[in-house]
C-alpha cells in the first residue's frame, strides 16, 4: 500500500509538471510566432490590417505580452521605439500613430489615451517583474501626463477622454468606453494610492450601464455623452458593437470577475453557436457581419463566457496583429489574470 500511494503521488506530481511544462511551451511558441509576425527589427510593432501602420496600442499590448513573457530583451526594443519616434516631450505622452508610408510618418500629434495608459501598465508591471525603477518611474511620469491631460470631471463623472484633443465638444464629449482599461487603473490606484485612478474605475462602471443601446443592450465603439450625462451612440462612428467595443468585456472581466455588467455581452454571444458568432453588429439596425469572429475576438467571447479552456496561446496561420494581441491577452487574462 505504501509503494502505491508513493507511485501515485509520483505519478500525480509528474503530470502536473507535463502539464504546466506544456501549456508554458505552448505559450512561448505563441509569444515567439507573434514577435516573428508583427516585430519589427527596430521595435515597431505592425498592423498587418492596416497597411503596416503602427500605434501607441500595439506597442503597449505587446510591452504587455513582454512582461508577461518575461521578455526583458524584446520589451526595451518596444519602449525604445516608441520613446524615439512617438513620444512628446511637450505634454509627457506619446502621439499615437506612425505612418511608413506617407513622406511625414507622424502627421497626427495627438495621443490616444489607451495606448498611453497600455504603456504606462506594462511598465509598472515590468518595474515589479524586473525589479527596475526605471521603469516604475517611467510609468509614474505617464500616469502624472494622463490625469493632467486626459482626466476630465463631466456630468458628475471622472472621464479620461480618448486623446487630448478632438473629444471635448463643451456642450458634450465623446468618449470610447474600450479605453477603460480598468485592470491598468486598479494597478496604478494600487501603486500610488491616488483617488483619481479610483474614481476613474467607478466611472466608467456607472457609465457603461447607461451605454446600453439598441435590442441587445450593447455599447457602442464611441459614445456621446451630453452635459447632463445622457448618452447616445457617436454620430461620427458607425452605431456599432464591434472591433473597439469588444475590448471592454475583457478589460471588465479582467478587473472585476463575474461582474454583472458582463450580461449584455453574455446575452449576445448567447445568440449563436461558438463558431459562427458575428464579428460585430449595429446595435441600432440589427445589421450584423457577414463574417465570424476571429480567433482573437473568439478568445474574448471566451473569456467573457467563463469558456477559458477553449482558449489557446497558439496562434492561428496567418491570423493579423490585433486578433492575435487579444488572443494572447485573453489568454493571460484566463490564465494568470
Amino acid at each position: 500500500m505504501w509503494l502505491f500511494r508513493r507511485y501515485s503521488l509520483v505519478l500525480w506530481f509528474s503530470l502536473i509538471v507535463a502539464f504546466f511544462s506544456s501549456s508554458v511551451m505552448a505559450q512561448d511558441a505563441g509569444w515567439s510566432a507573434y514577435k516573428s509576425r508583427f516585430l519589427m527589427p527596430d521595435g515597431r510593432i505592425i498592423d498587418t490590417a492596416n497597411k503596416n501602420v503602427s500605434h501607441t496600442e500595439g506597442q503597449g499590448f505587446s510591452m504587455l505580452l513582454a512582461v508577461f513573457n518575461d521578455d526583458q530583451a524584446t520589451f526595451d526594443k518596444l519602449w525604445q521605439w516608441a520613446n524615439t519616434t512617438l513620444y512628446r516631450k511637450d505634454i509627457g505622452l506619446y502621439s499615437w500613430r506612425y505612418d511608413p508610408n506617407s513622406s511625414v510618418h507622424v502627421a497626427d500629434k495627438n495621443n490616444a489615451s489607451d495606448g498611453d495608459t497600455l504603456i504606462a501598465w506594462a511598465l509598472l508591471l515590468a518595474g515589479d517583474k524586473w525589479n527596475e525603477s526605471r521603469y516604475t518611474q517611467a510609468s509614474d511620469k505617464l500616469q502624472a501626463a494622463l490625469i493632467k491631460h486626459n482626466v476630465i470631471d463631466y456630468a458628475g463623472y471622472k472621464v479620461m477622454l480618448p486623446g487630448v484633443s478632438g473629444f471635448n465638444q463643451t456642450s458634450n464629449i465623446t468618449v470610447n468606453p474600450s479605453y477603460f482599461i480598468f485592470p491598468a487603473w486598479q494597478s496604478f490606484f494600487a501603486r500610488s494610492h491616488l483617488k483619481v485612478w479610483k474614481d476613474l474605475d467607478e466611472s466608467g462602471t456607472a457609465m457603461l450601464s447607461k451605454m446600453a443601446f439598441g435590442e441587445f443592450r450593447l455599447p457602442t465603439d464611441w459614445v456621446d455623452m451630453q452635459a447632463d450625462g445622457t448618452m447616445k451612440p457617436a454620430t461620427r462612428w458607425p452605431t456599432r458593437f464591434s472591433y473597439d467595443a469588444v475590448r471592454i468585456p475583457l478589460y471588465l472581466g479582467w478587473a472585476h470577475p463575474g461582474s454583472p455588467q458582463l450580461a449584455p455581452f453574455i446575452l449576445w454571444w448567447q445568440k449563436s453557436p461558438r463558431t459562427a458568432t458575428p464579428a460585430w453588429i449595429d446595435v441600432m439596425t440589427g445589421t450584423k457581419a457577414s463574417y465570424n469572429m476571429s480567433p482573437g475576438l473568439l478568445a474574448i467571447r471566451d473569456f467573457t463566457m467563463a469558456n477559458t479552456s477553449a482558449i489557446s496561446p497558439t496562434l492561428a496561420p496567418k491570423d493579423d496583429y490585433y486578433s492575435s494581441c487579444l488572443q494572447l491577452l485573453s489568454w493571460w487574462a484566463s490564465h494568470k489574470g
